[in-house]
This record gives structure tokens, sequence and C-alpha cells, in this order.
């Protein structure tokens, strides 16, 4: 069974618990979040992960905007946070919308003027099918820890003649899947979720078998991505 199905559905990223995202947004806060497992101790387990939560607050990057550069709209982005990409999409001409599932952070790309959706990516899409582009990036391949279940989704939400660009994991051999909370500077945690991290060795075969290729993998700003189409 994956940590997908063991886990409620309203168990995603950053809510519940203290909500540290939703706190840090409020208040405007500064510096790093960090991903941790929920129960260390089991093989693989990772003590944390450091969350740039500055850069997702920040505009778009030189290695964001090259991103949306080689991409055909209408665009999604899936986990868009505060929406620099949708910003930056509509900067380059490319109609966007992000989607997210904290309520705090909808309401704060849409008071920026960002076409932003709240809801989940396993739950019904805005206009499902006619996505000529999708974006999981900043970690965001791992949401609902299993990523074969997020590939055969994305095939659903996406046009027949789609890509996915998806940032992976540095590690090339990266392969894990987890409960995770988020925890800030001050100790506050969320409640737990299934989360997931994984490098390009192991997206190739599981793209495979959602429906996908590998059509081109790449380093930018020491940040690893790869382009998905269609197999």
């Amino acid at each position: 069974m994956s940590l997908l199905q063991q886990n409620p559905a309203d168990s995603t990223f950053g809510l519940g618990g203290d909500e540290p995202y939703a706190r840090a947004l409020r208040h405007d806060a500064r510096g790093r979040l960090e991903l941790h497992e929920a129960t260390p101790g089991i093989a693989g387990s990772a003590a944390g992960v450091d969350l740039d939560f500055d850069k997702w607050n920040a505009d778009a990057d030189e290695v964001d905007r090259s991103l949306l550069r080689h991409a055909r709209g209408p665009v999604l982005d899936i986990g868009c946070g505060p929406g620099r990409m949708v910003r930056a999409a509509g900067e380059l001409g490319l109609m966007a919308l992000g989607l997210d599932v904290s309520p705090d952070v909808v309401e704060l790309a849409r008071r920026g003027g960002m076409a932003v959706a709240l809801g989940s990516v396993f739950d019904r899409v805005p206009a499902e099918g006619t996505w000529r582009t999708a974006l999981l990036i900043d970690g965001n391949v791992g949401i609902g820890g299993d990523v074969a279940a997020l590939l055969s989704r994305c095939g659903e939400i996406v046009a027949e003649s789609a890509t996915l660009i998806v940032e992976v994991h540095p590690d090339d051999d990266r392969d894990h899947s987890y409960n995770a909370t988020l925890v800030d500077a001050e100790g506050s945690q969320s409640a737990a979720f299934p989360w997931a991290e994984v490098g390009l060795t192991r997206l190739r075969e599981v793209a495979q078998a959602s429906g996908f290729a590998v059509d081109s993998a790449f380093t930018a700003g020491g940040r690893r991505f790869c382009s998905l189409t269609r197999a």
C-alpha cells in the first residue's frame, strides 16, 4: 500500500498542526523552513531537507524563466506556492494557472493579481485535459508520497501533446517515500503528510510505467530537471 493510500486526503504539505507554512506567509517571515521525516530511524531516513522559503516568495530567477521559455501555454503550476512561476509565465505571454492546497497561499497570490486555484492535484482541476505544460518543481514531484500516482494523475490533467517539466533530486539514485512534517525556526510543526524524493534514474522507470518518457534531462543553477512527454 502506498503512502498516498495510508494518509487522509487532507494531510498535505504544510497543513494541520501549527501550519508553519501559512504562519510564515501571514507574518512575511524570512529564512528557511525544513522538511523533517516524521518517522526517523527507518532505512533511508533523512534528518531534514532545507526548503528555500525566501526563493518561493521572491520573483522568478533566471533558471525559473529558462524553464518557461521552452514551455507552451496554457501552463499549470502544480503546488505553485505564492505564484512566482505564474507571474513569470504571464510576463512571457503565456496563459498560466497555479494550483495550491493552502488557502493562505492562494489568497496571497490572488492579492498579487495571479490566477491561482485552491485545491489538490488529486481532485478535479480546472480545464482538465487542456494543459500543454505542467510544472512539478521545487520538490513538488513528491506531492502525495507516490510519484507513480502523481504522474498518472498528471496524465489525466494535461493535453495529449503536453510536456511535464519536473525538478528531481540532485542524487540521480534517490528513491525515498516517507511521512514528513514541515518545521520552522521556532519549532512550529505541521501535521504529518506523505512526501517523496526521487532522482532521475528512478523517475525514468516510474515515468515509463505512468505513460511518459524522459525527453531530456539537464542541470541549471545547481538544480536538476527533466522534461517528460507521452511515451
